[in-house]
């Protein structure tokens, strides 16, 4: 990472790594925070949840990074740190009243769907610039930037172009009037692109199977 950002012209301490520990144990949470590292990243609300209350002896940042259901936005609100699946003024809204419920302040990314894969969330390019309008109001929910799920490829450097592109955004949506702050973050790369990334602005990076190992999935069905 560090590597990475000097390669761009830019500090290392500028990039924060997210650890993504969705499917791990808590034990694997504490390993890696007795290493040093803060940031963790969890799919969903109810595996979050719990993490949260079994690791919270330790001061860890808990990211929700998984598509978030507009039913699971107040207890998301209530608990997380930040919450990078912003797909919609509806969302935004929804957890900026669950974060003003419980009396704090969760930060929100905007995750842009610009490949328009069907499988993947996100909001597409045209509506962006309305959730960046709602974000002027809100109380519990503080807005700091975009997030990104490229699509999959081998070579990491087929992935660049996608990364350039949320940058390239960001940046033209500042030159319109958004507030440079609110757009700040941007979080993009996994285990094996996160160096492109860098190299192309990512102020956030979210890298499971490189620090945790080869996940390993239950078995669905009977």
């Amino acid at each position: 990472m560090a590597a990475a950002a000097l390669r761009a012209g830019r500090g290392p301490e500028g990039v924060r790594l997210v650890a993504v520990s969705k499917t791990f144990p808590i034990e694997a949470v504490r390993e890696a925070y007795q290493a040093g590292q803060r940031d963790f990243g969890e799919n969903k609300v109810q595996e979050a949840l719990q993490k949260m209350d079994a690791g919270a002896d330790m001061n860890i940042g808990w990211h929700l990074i998984g598509h978030l259901q507009s039913n699971k936005a107040k207890k998301a609100a209530a608990r997380a740190d930040w919450i990078h699946a912003i797909d919609s003024v509806d969302l935004l809204r929804r957890v900026d009243e669950g974060a003003m419920a419980a009396g704090r302040v969760v930060n929100v990314l905007i995750q842009v769907d610009l490949a328009l894969e069907a499988t993947k969330h996100g909001a597409p390019v045209e509506s962006v610039p309305g959730i960046l309008d709602a974000s002027t109001g809100l109380r519990g929910a503080r807005l700091c930037g975009l997030m990104l799920l490229p699509p999959l490829v081998e070579d990491p450097e087929q992935a660049r172009p996608w990364f350039r592109q949320l940058r390239d955004w960001r940046d033209r949506w500042v030159a319109a009037g958004t507030p440079a702050a609110a757009l700040h973050e941007l979080s993009m790369g996994m285990s094996h692109d996160f160096e492109v990334a860098i190299e192309e602005g990512a102020t956030m990076v979210r890298v499971g199977s490189a620090i945790f190992g080869t996940r390993v999935y239950a078995p669905t069905g009977h």
